[in-house]
C-alpha cells in the first residue's frame, strides 16, 4: 500500500512546513457552496480536503468525493464518524482510535469492523491518535462518542495522551476540539503535545480568526484543520485571511530543504 500522504505528513513536520486542511461536512454540501469552497481552497493553497464528521443524515459519502475529485485537484482524506463514511474514491483515511476517552467500541471495537472492508480499497490508510478536547460546550463529537474530552486547561494529560498514542505505533495525533467548539485548542496544550511528539500534529476546532491560527502554528502544530468557520463565512474569507497569515508565517520561518 502507498504511503504517500503520510509521507506528505511527515515531510510537514521535519520541514516546518504549516499544512492548511479544509473539512467538508456531507450533509451541508450543498453543489454551490461545494464549489465555492472547493474553489477558494485551490486559490488559497489548501493543500488537503477532509470529508466526514461525527454525524451524518443519509449524505452519500462516496458521490460527494467523486464530486470533489471532478472539481478539484487537492487530495482528499476521509473523516469517517463510522463505517457508512468509507468512500473508496478518497485518497485516504484517517484510521481513528479514540484515545481521549475510554470507550472501547472507537478504542478498537469499529476498527475491527472497518479493517476488512479497508483492505478491499485502494485507500491509504492513516492510523491516527484522536483526541477530543473540551472547547467550553459540549459538542456533537462529545455526545456521539459518549466519552469525556480532555479538559481544556490540562496540557500535561493531552501531550501524555498524544505520546502514549505514539508508542502504540499511531502515525499522526489529531487534537479536535470538535465541530462547533467555541475556543480552540489552547496554545500551551499544542505546544506540549508538539514538544512531545515525533510525529505530525493536527488541531481542529474552533479556529475562526488567524490570529487563532497562527497562535496554533507558532506553539508547533504542523497542521491546522478549518471547517465550521467556512460553513458561517459563505464568501470563505476566513480562509483567505489564515492563508495570507500562512503565507507571512513561512516567509518569516522558510521551509527546510
Amino acid at each position: 500500500m502507498t504511503h504517500r500522504l503520510l509521507d506528505q505528513l511527515d515531510g510537514w513536520k521535519q520541514r516546518h512546513y504549516k499544512g492548511l486542511l479544509v473539512l467538508i461536512d456531507p450533509d451541508k454540501s450543498e453543489p454551490a457552496s461545494l464549489r465555492r469552497v472547493l474553489s477558494e481552497s485551490e486559490r488559497c493553497g489548501v493543500d488537503l480536503l477532509m470529508v466526514g464528521g461525527s454525524l451524518t443524515h443519509g449524505a452519500d459519502i462516496q458521490d460527494i468525493v467523486l464530486e470533489i475529485k471532478q472539481l478539484s485537484p487537492i487530495p482528499v482524506l476521509l473523516f469517517p464518524g463510522s463505517l457508512y463514511q468509507i468512500a473508496p474514491a478518497a485518497d485516504g483515511i484517517l484510521f481513528l482510535s479514540l484515545i481521549s476517552g475510554r470507550n472501547p467500541d472507537l478504542l478498537i471495537g469499529r476498527q475491527v469492523e472497518a479493517a476488512p472492508i479497508l483492505r478491499k480499497t485502494k485507500l491509504e490508510v492513516i492510523p491516527t491518535a484522536y483526541m477530543l478536547v473540551d472547547s467550553g460546550k459540549p459538542t456533537t463529537a462529545h455526545y456521539m462518542s459518549n466519552t469525556q474530552p480532555i479538559p481544556h486547561d490540562k496540557p500535561d494529560i493531552a501531550a501524555a495522551t498524544a505520546l502514549a498514542g505514539e508508542m502504540l505505533g499511531l502515525r499522526l495525533a489529531y487534537l479536535d476540539g470538535g465541530s462547533g467548539a467555541q475556543i480552540p485548542v489552547s496554545a500551551e496544550m499544542v505546544r506540549r503535545a508538539a514538544e512531545t511528539l515525533r510525529i505530525p500534529l493536527m488541531i481542529g476546532g474552533g479556529i475562526r480568526t488567524a490570529h487563532a491560527a497562527l497562535t496554533a502554528w507558532r506553539a508547533g502544530a504542523d497542521m491546522l484543520v478549518i471547517g465550521t468557520a467556512l460553513e458561517q463565512d459563505p464568501d470563505c474569507r476566513i480562509l483567505h485571511d489564515i492563508a495570507d497569515a500562512r503565507a507571512a508565517y513561512l516567509q518569516q520561518h522558510p521551509v527546510l530543504p
